[in-house]
């Protein structure tokens, strides 16, 4: 691999691609040359809605329809996703960063090392504080734990401090860093594990 990889995993709805969304309005300001892999099961609308937003060029956003559960691409079979990058990184031999988008999964998913270099695993408060204690794969074994839309916590009878100490704790260590993509709080610092950890490393 010349250019970094790094994976988003995460639940349905966890708040990836707004994550991507957010991310590239930083990295643009950090200089950062990225290009984004989206990963759904039989769509395109991820890639779709990151072109629309206008974040980064069109034809730097790719789309890999898994046709089968969303964990397979990232994880036992990457090979599109593998094929998909080294495409990109033939196209712009400039690109300093792919950003690879997992599809909607469950704790369950995690990214190959053959296929990323660091990856980063989404959950949100909306999905319950017990998520941490189920010791999921995704939330356990990622290079960087985000819980998004703290926000909300309030709003759905979660305990956030619990949820976070929690989170630390069953991760041995590594890396957990609370977000909101509404207001950006917490996406500087996603940007800043990126590039601390693959791209400046």
């Amino acid at each position: 691999m010349n250019v970094a990889r790094v994976g988003i995993g995460g639940p349905v709805g966890s708040g990836k691609t707004a994550l991507i969304e957010r991310l590239l309005m930083v990295l643009k300001e950090k200089n950062v040359k990225p290009a984004v892999i989206t990963n759904d099961l039989v769509t395109d609308e991820d890639a779709e809605r990151i072109k629309g937003g206008g974040y980064l060029e069109e034809d730097k956003v790719l789309a890999v329809q898994a046709g089968a559960c969303p964990h397979t691409v990232i994880r036992e079979d990457p090979s599109l996703n593998i094929s998909a990058a080294n495409y990109l990184e033939e196209k712009f031999p400039d690109l300093d960063l792919i950003l690879i988008e997992s599809g909607g999964d469950n704790l369950a998913s995690t990214f190959s090392l053959d296929l990323v270099d660091w990856w980063i695993f989404v959950i949100d408060v909306a999905g319950g504080d017990d998520i941490p204690r189920k010791n999921g794969p995704g939330v356990i074994k990622s290079d960087l734990l985000i819980i998004n839309k703290t926000d909300l916590a309030p709003y759905v009878n979660v305990n956030l401090k619990k949820m976070i100490d929690e989170a630390i704790e069953v991760r041995s260590g590594k890396d957990v860093l609370e977000l909101n993509c509404k207001t950006g709080l917490g996406v500087s610092e996603v940007a800043d594990k990126i590039c601390k950890n693959v791209l400046f490393r």
